[in-house]
């Protein structure tokens, strides 16, 4: 049996090595057009950055590992350029010497993965406008910075007569990971970045009220962004430097742009294969990661996934899900048994000391789909246990549905503990877990690590008791328009107050409940949700119609303040 996988990095590499364990004697060939086989481009802003400062630490594995320990026939700079598929056939051309020949197969993966958007604007391929993209992509970016100009290439170490850093500027098109992780890099590398996003928020898998804050938060370190405004040409001034042309007139002079716009699967050789291609235009495939044409399957960037949550056909160009697509490829292949489940979208961003990570379906995807049988909760539990030095708290998004509990997503942010959260939820949203399996997790706990009731748990058990009615809710939007009593002790709102809101602290609640009306919702706010938990469950004991605000004040600096003031 001899299978041909084009393209290694992570869904190819995965089919090679898996198949060689499953099946000694196949012949598995892997062509790599690139010089490099199998390399980490999840990494690639960092060494832009400095912070992995060697181009070979990027290396996963290169073409002689697949050879002498895998005895995969791994061919870099061996481009396909054909697929014959009634022939079951692929041309291939050595890059380097223009040579072309064939290799037949029994079965052919492809894993070609996916390109970067590269609009057709005026001056785009003006030198100093870089993709992040792969291992060449990284090294021509440290190449430019270190010698597009006198200063970068390193004239001030030595002139006597330059004394001041000239300032250098860098605008980088797109807010999604690559976009977010190369301006924070180049920040630290001492560009003053600009980030143009097209939309109107960084992050679009996650909801607006969560992407504030980490706007806010990137601005506060120094990040300019410029929502709702995207490039539409590139220049160069009479002085030499780069000009970043946009839809709202405005221009941004730059020494380096990036662009980081998006990425779209690569079919050529899909199309040449006459295998089908799907709405969102990747490779259409089956569970078993097959194609239209049974002896060819597909993994990685190029195929269209089903999203596990809302049964639908998306594009989530993501390692772990290109890997896992890979294995079962070569469990197929093999003769053995496997299936993909879907692509659930877990994901997580680092920035700075920040983090923001997510998983399932966003509140905005559920209102898309008009899917009313949801609700949500803010919550703001500490990483660890608060009274151990360093806790910090986590804000996070909890949405599930309210006829059964099912868990439905869950989005976080903090500057300690977000990912390892996420992960647990990730893994009870993929077992059809509800909020009341949230109750019951038993995770670890130390107070350096986390609390007896763990930010998973203490989410459930907030869920759990306003679907039991114990904790009836309100967002902001609605307790605006009715009656409102803050809970908090008058010096608190000498910090921040909500204009009409009636203040009896929790401590007096108890001996001024005729101060209250019967008629009305009230609608209780504090800082975080727990005094108005504890003040709800009271009032509603006496008679009244309380509801608790979802996540208190914090909630409102996510889906109010940070809005209204972006800084």
């Amino acid at each position: 049996m001899k299978i041909i996988i084009i393209g290694g990095v992570a869904g190819g590499a995965s089919c090679a090595a898996r198949l060689r364990r499953l099946d000694e004697k196949a012949e598995i060939v892997m062509v790599e057009k690139g010089p490099y086989v199998s390399y980490a481009n999840c990494g690639l802003p960092y060494h832009v950055g400095g912070v992995i400062k060697e181009e070979s630490h990027l290396l996963v594995a290169n073409e002689q590992t697949f050879i002498k320990q895998f005895n995969v026939d791994a061919r870099t700079n061996c481009e396909a350029i054909n697929v014959l598929a009634d022939k079951k056939e692929v041309v291939l051309k050595n890059v380097l010497t223009g040579e072309e020949y064939t290799e037949n197969y029994d079965y052919l993966v492809l894993s070609p993965g996916a390109q970067s958007v590269r609009p057709p604007f005026p001056g785009i391929d003006l030198p100093g406008i870089f993709h992040v993209r792969t291992v060449p992509d990284a090294r021509s970016i440290v190449e430019w910075i270190e010698k597009g100009n006198p200063f970068m290439s390193g004239m001030h170490r030595y002139s006597g007569f330059q004394t001041l850093r000239p300032k250098t500027r860098a605008v980088v098109v797109g807010g999604g990971f690559i976009g977010i992780e190369t301006a924070e890099n180049l920040i630290h590398r001492g560009f003053e970045v600009t980030l143009l996003q097209r939309g109107e928020q960084i992050l679009l898998p996650i909801d607006e009220e969560m992407a504030r804050p980490a706007e806010a938060y990137l601005r506060k370190n120094g990040l300019n962004i410029v929502l709702n405004d995207g490039a539409t040409g590139f220049a160069k001034t009479e002085d030499g430097h780069l000009e970043v042309q946009t839809n709202s007139g405005k221009n941004y002079v730059a020494d380096v742009v990036i662009l980081a716009i998006g990425v779209r699967p690569d079919t050529t050789l899909a199309k040449l294969a006459g295998i089908e291609i799907g709405k969102r235009g990747g490779i259409v495939v089956d569970e078993n990661m097959r194609t239209s044409d049974p002896n060819i399957f597909a993994v990685g960037d190029v195929v269209e996934v089903t999203d596990f949550m809302t049964k639908e056909q998306t594009l989530i160009a993501l390692a772990g899900p290109a890997n896992r697509q890979g294995r079962i490829a070569a469990d197929i292949i093999a003769g053995r048994k496997a299936s993909y489940r879907g692509t659930q979208g877990t994901s997580v961003i680092g920035f700075f000391d920040g983090t923001v990570a997510w998983t399932g379906i966003s509140e905005k995807t559920l209102a898309r789909l008009e899917e009313k049988d949801y609700e949500k909760v803010y919550l703001y539990p500490n990483s660890h246990a608060g009274y151990y030095p360093g806790a910090k708290p986590i804000a996070m998004k909890v949405i599930f549905r309210k006829s059964d509990g099912k868990l439905l997503g869950a989005q976080a942010l903090g500057l300690d503990g977000v990912d390892k959260r996420i992960s647990v939820f990730a893994a009870y949203l993929q077992m059809g877990a509800t909020i009341y399996d949230l109750q019951e997790a038993e995770l670890c706990y130390a107070p350096q690590f986390g609390s007896a009731k763990d930010p998973i748990n203490f989410a459930g058990f907030v869920a759990a008791d306003v679907l039991a009615g114990d904790m009836p809710i309100s967002h902001w939007p609605e307790a605006k328009k009715g009656f409102m009593l803050d809970v908090r002790e008058g010096f608190e709102l000498a910090v921040e107050r909500v204009d009409g809101a009636v203040n009896i602290s929790l401590g007096e609640l108890r001996g001024r409940l005729n101060e209250l009306p019967k008629d009305k919702t009230i609608h209780v706010i504090c800082r975080s949700g727990q005094r108005a938990y504890y003040a709800t469950r009271m009032l509603a004991q006496h008679g009244f119609d309380a509801k608790n605000v979802s996540g208190g004040m914090l909630s409102l600096a996510q889906t109010h303040l940070f809005s209204s003031n972006p800084d």
